[in-house]
């Protein structure tokens, strides 16, 4: 049962970010003063709204699973969506988290109040169109990152008088068999349902490809009812299982992102496949010419088994502008159609909700003034109090689990809000001089990496900053964020909280001096021993001197 009067948490989706950060609430905190508001009704987020035909993970779930729920029933090492969103639901009634959320509720607004320290937020009911007004002390931002469609940028596009959707917006019910159907993009979610929906030889699929992409031999399989019983059975299997995932991945990420010469290699290897595998009449495209890592990887889930069919072909001659009746290419040639997809991925560079910080400004604005996303540690925003991010700039990687780096960042606003939830903070706002210097720092890796070799929605407007990308190894986004460094936030009605942590810093210091100079004393001499008695006692008052100092944060 939540405490009125403990500091109230206002949670902006319910999808897994916002799922991971309610359920380590509870489990670290026992927590319950929160509420989630979540558009749809229902949990999971991308994985409830993508239901494209092969919708599914391309990281094993071993490892695209919680570290505190692990689960041996997982039937495939890369499961389609229908089974990952049932994995949510079950956590969230598992959890009792279900009483926190408010379904069919879009947040509007949230502007925070420097004098009371709390956002003042607007929510529509969605069902009704009615609005009403609350209040946080920590408003908790998990919109997600594949969150908003983004449409292509094409000449007339709602001039085409045929059904259109988005691939993330997947229309049931328009019928595809018997009609000549475009699919423009070739991302991941294209390699996905392109073989699914050309295996009718009545759908006459066309798709309009830009850029080729690297393409992995496929690696799914399904678990055999002997691997599931040894996961549910044998103590440890699971959690080792998980750990040679983890560790596959950082090898991943060394021998992409990190190294030359292996990435050369592999290079090669991707290479030959691709040619191998695809019909020759489209060799002179399909394989790209950029750097391996520059985009994102994909898996090949029988796509280039799929090029053969004589219902499906590649068009690479570009799109000039879309008619009423079908495309015209930039060659001039226009050809018809009936239904129209777009694959054409998200837009991740916008920040989708109205979130006013203490100096008025939004998040989308401060985006705007930095030339792009940019975070702290990508979890918090100066001149926004109290307001944490999972899943914000810089925090994704082409290479492990965006489940991982989930539960790494909760992990630090769990012990960030502990001070604020235990009423001895009223707000943290991250210094500009502390996110500066972070990004500074992360950006003079990504001017070095694989990153910027390429156009991709890894950069802002494809071109620009690399702003959704972490430059490192997992072990290294979970150094940095294994604990808060206090100095670089501002702390507001934090007198009392300070002057304990100055005192605990003094007690460690002492602490760790004193066994210093006993460990001295035992190797060292009479000789010597004056001295660092002499030294010890000097610490020590400079140490005094330091309880009456004021902390900087």
């Amino acid at each position: 049962m939540a405490n009125p009067s403990t500091p109230r948490i206002a949670v902006i989706g319910a999808g897994p970010g916002g799922l991971t950060f309610a359920i380590a609430l509870k489990r670290q905190l026992g927590y319950e003063n929160f509420i989630m508001y979540e558009k749809a009704s229902d949990v999971g987020g991308t994985w409830r709204d993508n239901i494209y035909p092969g919708c599914a993970s391309d990281v094993p779930m071993h490892w695209f699973s919680l570290s505190t729920d692990l689960n041996p029933n997982w039937t495939s090492t890369h499961c389609d969506s229908d089974e990952i969103q049932r994995y949510w639901k079950q956590l969230s009634i598992k959890y009792a988290i279900e009483s926190h959320i408010a379904y069919n509720h879009l947040v509007h607004s949230a502007t925070w109040d420097a004098a009371e320290q709390l956002y003042h937020i607007v929510v529509e009911d969605l069902k009704t169109g009615t609005k009403s007004s609350t209040s946080a002390n920590i408003l908790i931002s998990a919109v997600g990152i594949l969150e908003v469609p983004r449409p292509p940028d094409i000449p007339g596009v709602k001039d085409f008088a045929g059904d259109v959707f988005h691939s993330a917006r997947w229309n049931n019910s328009v019928e595809l068999h018997g009609r000549k159907v475009a699919v423009i993009g070739n991302g991941a979610s294209a390699t996905q349902f392109v073989p699914l929906i050309a295996s009718d030889p009545e759908v006459q699929v066309t798709q309009f490809c830009r850029t080729p992409n690297w393409l992995v031999p496929p690696i799914r399989a399904n678990y055999s009812s002997r691997a599931m019983w040894i996961f549910r059975n044998i103590p440890f299997a699971m959690r080792l299982y998980r750990w040679w995932l983890f560790l596959r991945s950082e090898i991943f990420y060394y021998w992409i992102f990190r190294n030359g010469w292996t990435r050369g290699r592999l290079t090669k290897t991707l290479r030959n496949y691709i040619l191998a595998k695809a019909p020759e009449k489209h060799h002179k495209h399909i394989t790209p010419t950029y750097t391996l890592g520059c985009k994102r990887v994909i898996l090949d889930t029988n796509y280039t088994n799929t090029l053969h069919k004589p219902n499906m072909d590649i068009n690479w001659d570009g799109i000039d502008r879309i008619a009423e009746d079908g495309i015209i290419t930039k060659t001039g040639e226009k050809l018809a159609f009936d239904v129209m997809i777009f694959a054409t991925g998200f837009t991740v560079d916008k920040y989708p909700v109205d979130v006013r910080g203490s100096k008025g400004m939004t998040v989308q604005g401060y985006y705007d003034s930095q030339k792009g996303p940019k975070a702290y540690l990508g979890t918090s925003v100066p001149g926004f109090p109290n307001l944490f991010m999972v899943s914000g700039p810089n925090t994704t990687t082409g290479h492990t689990s965006v489940i991982y780096t989930g539960e790494v960042q909760v992990d630090y606003i769990v012990k960030l809000i502990k001070p604020i939830l235990n009423g001895d903070v009223s707000s943290f706002e991250v210094t500009n001089k502390a996110t500066d210097a972070y990004n500074d720092r992360i950006h003079k890796r990504l001017s070095k990496s694989v990153f910027m070799s390429c156009l991709s929605w890894y950069r802002t407007g494809g071109d620009g900053r690399v702003t959704s990308i972490f430059p490192g190894a997992s072990t290294r986004f979970w150094w940095w964020l294994r604990r808060p460094v206090w100095s670089h936030y501002i702390a507001v009605g934090a007198e009392r909280w300070e002057r304990r942590l100055r005192n605990q810093r003094i007690r460690r210091s002492l602490l760790f001096l004193a066994l210093l100079v006993a460990a001295s004393l035992r190797f060292f001499g009479p000789s010597r021993r004056g001295q660092l008695i002499s030294l010890y006692r000097s610490s020590l008052s400079q140490l005094s001197k330091a309880r009456s100092s004021v902390i900087n944060l």
